[in-house]
């Protein structure tokens, strides 16, 4: 499907907000505040590919950048109820994002796209692929043949996912984008100077050096904290997975014209 026409910011805002993928998400406050907890214990199925090491131990240091960095209530006694994404910082996130991307098209790079959260946004990575395809842009073509324990890291649409039992699985671990950068090594070829994902194939890809970008839920904590440390270069905060794929359509169309990949300059 066509992206739509280029909305402007203030018309953006108003459609994430009434879409919810910011505003009043649907991930509960609970929810939130559970997964930082798991995050600040060590749980390694919630650092999304990256190495945290004892630096975020404290669950209310990671509220605190929640708060900056998503727009989360930033009261540590608010602990059950609806919580927020910050429309403002999505589409902040968003224009730093498209900066890379202008980047990225000047110098004819090389770039992966790899999704985690295929029922939400693999048609967003997919329109940006061929966005950056049309500026002169090389797409990596992942090697063949390579899995994980949680099943075949394979490319639909320009975009690398996991494929477990005929079906795109979501996931958050890191080790598929672990499997490609290996995988490239081994045929000797370059590894992107990009990474454009989500979950724990953005964390990965930086954690491993790899300019890397991506999206991260309100929930996803992970990414932010990395995006705070230099470890990612930007991330987008947003719920992601709403009711429709279409939905995430007018915030693609945004972030293509500010990376000037629309031919509208």
């Amino acid at each position: 499907m066509p992206i739509p026409v280029t909305p402007s910011r203030a018309d953006l805002l108003d459609h994430l907000v009434q879409t919810r993928i910011a505003g009043n998400v649907a991930t509960p406050r609970e929810n939130n505040l559970s997964h930082y907890r798991k995050l600040a214990n060590g749980d390694r199925n919630y650092w999304l590919g990256l190495e945290l090491g004892d630096r975020w131990t404290d669950e209310q240091d990671v509220l605190a950048v929640m708060a900056e960095r998503c727009g989360v209530n930033d009261d540590p006694e608010y602990r059950y109820g609806q919580d927020t994404i910050d429309p403002e910082l999505t589409v902040d996130a968003l224009e730093r994002m498209a900066g890379r991307l202008r980047k990225a098209a000047a110098g004819r790079q090389r770039v992966l796209f790899a999704t985690g959260h295929p029922g939400g946004l693999l048609d967003v990575h997919r329109a940006t692929a061929a966005a950056l395809r049309t500026a002169g842009c090389e797409i990596v073509v992942i090697p063949d043949g390579l899995t994980t324990d949680e099943g075949y890291v394979f490319q639909f649409a320009d975009v690398a996912v996991l494929e477990h039992g005929a079906t795109l699985w979501h996931t958050h671990s890191g080790e598929p984008m672990r499997a490609i950068l290996k995988g490239l090594e081994g045929e000797g070829r370059p590894l992107p100077d990009l990474v454009v994902a989500d979950h724990g194939w953005a964390g990965c890809a930086g954690q491993l050096g790899v300019d890397s970008v991506g999206y991260a839920d309100c929930n996803d904590p992970a990414l932010f904290l990395a995006e705070a440390e230099g470890t990612v270069q930007v991330t987008v905060p947003l719920d992601d997975h709403v009711t429709s794929p279409r939905h995430y359509d007018p915030m693609t169309a945004y972030l293509l014209d500010a990376a000037g990949l629309t031919g509208n300059e």
